[in-house]
């Protein structure tokens, strides 16, 4: 694999992933893909891949690469101290690295997620369509360990790289502001419970993953008891498991489940939930009509 990738220091996780594998929830496969794919579609823009191309995407601490052949690359998403070979590079610039150079991302400074593209993308094998990391399947490839090894494509030849266009960053807010559609199962809530959501302070459990972003705050009061059978459950269901704290599925997230689910969050808000640190204050707001 003299044309690939090293893996240095793999960090908190870091993973391989596109726009994931839409299409196969009812064979229990979960979309996956990016958290964040505005930040993974841009990082591709910047180094003149399709935004179909494979990434790396890593949670708080980043991660290191020894490039094995000359390689353009750049980092989005949640902001961070980037360095090759311990000097310091641009964060959100394409930097062009000499064969055998340590790429390193640091621990994000905001946000939690960050996003590695590479000029001709990440070379994993396709499964089902997507080179994309499923953690709750175990499809694709696996997360990266100190050592590990991955091919990397190889540039379009026409594709020339912007040298002077940076990736926009805007800080993640103090509060995450979540719209809500409500539904299918908000009648298994009593009205107390309706109220809490729409008007109770939340924060990020530090227990959240790429499955979902769980909350730490007040329950939610249910009218029914019991449990239902297993349904079908989208991308952005909030379910609320028996202890009555709300779990709003992310990427990851299980295709079918059998806890209420009191509401939706559009999957274009997600992308600030993904990058919400453990410790954000979360409200919830009706989703506009």
């Amino acid at each position: 694999m003299a044309d690939g990738l090293e893996t240095v220091r793999a960090g908190a996780l870091t993973t391989v992933q596109d726009l994931g594998r839409a299409g196969y929830a009812h064979l229990g496969v979960p979309r996956s893909g990016a958290l964040d794919p505005a930040a993974h579609r841009l990082a591709n823009r910047l180094v003149g891949n399709p935004e179909t191309a494979a990434t790396l995407e890593t949670t708080l601490t980043g991660c290191a690469v020894r490039v094995l052949r000359p390689a353009v690359a750049v980092v989005t998403g949640a902001p961070c101290p980037v360095s090759v070979d311990g000097c310091p590079a641009a964060w959100g610039q394409p930097v062009r690295l000499p064969a055998g150079a340590v790429l390193d991302v640091g621990t994000a400074t905001h946000g939690v997620r960050s996003y590695v593209a590479f000029a001709g993308g990440v070379d994993a094998e396709p499964v089902l369509g997507s080179r994309a990391t499923d953690l709750l399947s175990g499809l694709g490839p696996a997360p990266l360990t100190d050592g590990s090894v991955l091919r990397l494509g190889a540039p379009h030849p026409e594709d020339r790289p912007p040298t002077a266009d940076t990736a926009p960053w805007a800080a993640p807010p103090d509060e995450l502001v979540l719209p809500v559609v409500p539904g299918p199962r908000d009648d298994w809530f009593a009205p107390e419970g309706l109220r809490t959501l729409r008007t109770a302070g939340y924060r990020v459990s530090a227990a959240s993953n790429r499955i979902g972003l769980r909350l730490e705050g007040p329950a939610l009061a249910r009218a029914r008891e019991g449990e239902l059978a297993s349904e079908g459950m989208p991308l952005g269901a909030i379910q609320v498991p028996p202890e009555g704290r709300p779990v709003i599925f992310l990427a990851d997230h299980p295709t079918t489940g059998g806890y209420p689910v009191i509401g939706v969050v559009p999957a274009d808000a997600l992308g600030a939930a993904a990058q919400a640190p453990p410790g954000t204050p979360v409200r919830f707001t009706p989703a506009a009509p």
